[in-house]
């Protein structure tokens, strides 16, 4: 019975890594069977909140892949300000450098809440890029993806105005939503973080919005765009 309990206790973990790593568009392509082998490097584990799955200056030796929860992705100036540079939820991924070379990382990953990863060794990885070459096409495009997002976001906190930003940002949330009833991805403090001003600043705008029907705000998260055309236009 003992051996009986032990063998389903590995099938749910394997379930779940070949979960975690199915959810990840530079893996999701391949085939069931090829996704199980892919799981077979994985190794799973949960982060609480507050804690962190890496931090800057420590050794990038895995991928490490969002199967549950959020994780953001900030860096610190020499003044010690914080600048959000992107917020992980399940499918994303974090510690690329480690797949290319033997490097060290360059921001904090710090989870939101309780967070459930799987994570694969980059000399495993490699290994993978050899026997599946699309694999590593995927993972340039999405690194490049990630580049042109964080040359827009410099560009336009360093040249646009804060109106202008946070118009930009809610019509970016209408296109990925696929609605005009959007919900916030992060908190004020991490949106203020990732666009480069104050929480005070994004309620104050916000309030503002709304003064001039443009949108309509439910709670600290829930938002309605009533104008699109007017926040493009900011």
């Amino acid at each position: 019975m003992h051996d009986i309990v032990h063998d389903s206790g590995w099938a749910a973990k394997t379930d779940v890594k070949a979960l975690c790593v199915s959810l990840v568009p530079i893996f999701n392509h391949l085939p069931p069977e090829e996704l199980a082998n892919i799981a077979e490097f994985a190794m799973s584990r949960t982060i609480e909140r507050g804690e962190f799955i890496h931090r800057a200056g420590e050794h990038s030796s895995q991928l490490c892949i969002i199967h549950k929860g959020r994780v953001k992705v900030y860096r610190l100036s020499e003044s010690g300000k914080e600048q959000l540079v992107r917020i992980l939820t399940p499918g994303d991924f974090t510690g690329e450098l480690a797949i290319f070379s033997d490097s060290r990382h360059e921001t904090y990953a710090q989870a939101l809440g309780k967070v459930d990863i799987c994570s694969i060794r980059g000399s495993d990885l490699q290994a993978l890029f050899l026997k599946h070459p699309a694999i590593s096409l995927h993972v340039l495009a999405e690194l490049a993806n990630r580049l042109a997002k964080s040359e827009q976001q410099s560009t336009s906190i360093a040249t646009d105005s804060v109106e202008t930003r946070i118009g930009l940002f809610l019509a970016d949330l209408v296109e990925q939503c696929g609605s005009l009833d959007v919900t916030l991805p992060m908190a004020r403090k991490d949106l203020a973080s990732f666009l480069g001003t104050t929480p005070e600043s994004i309620s104050r705008r916000f309030t503002e919005f709304e003064a001039s029907g443009w949108i309509q705000q439910s709670g600290q998260r829930r938002i309605r765009i009533l104008d699109l055309d007017a926040l493009l236009l900011l």
